[in-house]
């Protein structure tokens, strides 16, 4: 598939989850006896997180909690990349507090607007939703303490120059936490170049350790893995159109639990040096 017509495709799928309310990385739940609630409490959150969100932010799109293990601190500026209707933002905002801010950026314009009127509803104002592709961030250099990401840096077609665009918008020392699709070994053809498989967070995903060289390239040091678990197929193939694509695929047993085995969700730490200089020779 060409980038654009990759850009074109995750936009489009997102957009309609946004309309439909989610659950699923990508896939939805119909057909799956799965819930929103049920797929985010699989992945890492607690009920006291689902509590905290507005309703309607909570679509289930996650693949882990990277809140939950970013260490936020009061008056922090977080940053979420691929924000969609805002959970991870709104429960960022919580822990940041009123001296604190969080910025949801979102390429999906649906998702931007679901995002707002939650923020709107809820009467939250330390937290902002723009529009940006998380190649090309929106925000300033050396501008946050903390970026977070679940699992959608895995959609992009350039996860190089996302961690760039992470690396240049973190002040120095600060922490990057991503929870994010992975694989532990390369997919056959026909499911690497399957556009729902993209869109639902597979195909695009990298090797475990060129997605941790991806990061270190960019100039992070501390790149540390902090949670590892197998992804479940059975949120990934949700959609009839993905299980009749495995199912043309004729695989055995064996092969099948193979697949299962290598997409794996992985939870990353990372940190900016301190005392990184900027290409001017001065102190970022």
């Amino acid at each position: 598939m060409k980038e654009e017509d990759i850009h074109k495709q995750v936009r489009t799928a997102y957009g309609e989850l946004a309309r439909q309310g989610g659950c699923g990385c990508g896939t939805g739940c119909c057909g799956t006896g799965r819930t929103v609630e049920s797929v985010s409490l699989g992945v890492g959150y607690s009920k006291e997180d689902l509590a905290q969100a507005p309703e309607g932010a909570n679509l289930g799109l996650g693949c882990g909690n990277p809140v939950a293990l970013a260490s936020l601190q009061e008056g922090d500026v977080v940053l979420d990349l691929g924000s969609g209707a805002g959970f991870d933002s709104f429960l960022a905002a919580e822990r940041v507090g009123p001296a604190g801010r969080v910025i949801g950026v979102d390429m999906t314009p649906e998702m931007l607007d679901k995002a707002r009127e939650n923020a709107k509803k809820s009467g939250r104002t330390n937290v902002e939703f723009r529009l940006g592709e998380i190649e090309h961030l929106p925000v300033a250099d050396n501008s946050v303490d903390v970026i977070l990401s679940n699992c959608v840096i895995n959609l992009s077609t350039d996860k190089s120059q996302v961690f760039r665009e992470a690396f240049r918008v973190l002040r120095p020392g600060g922490r990057l936490m991503v929870s994010d699709i992975v694989l532990a070994a390369p997919l056959p053809a026909p499911l690497r170049e399957s556009a729902l498989l993209y869109s639902s967070c597979v195909a695009g995903a990298l090797a475990k350790e060129e997605y941790l060289g991806s990061i270190a390239g960019a100039g992070f040091t501390e790149v540390t893995v902090q949670g590892e678990t197998v992804f479940p197929l059975d949120l990934i193939v949700s959609e009839p159109e993905l299980a009749d694509l495995l199912g043309k695929l004729s695989l055995g047993e064996d092969e099948r639990a193979s697949i299962e085995k290598s997409i794996v969700s992985v939870k990353v730490g990372a940190r900016k040096p301190a005392g990184f200089t900027c290409g001017c020779g001065g102190m970022c």
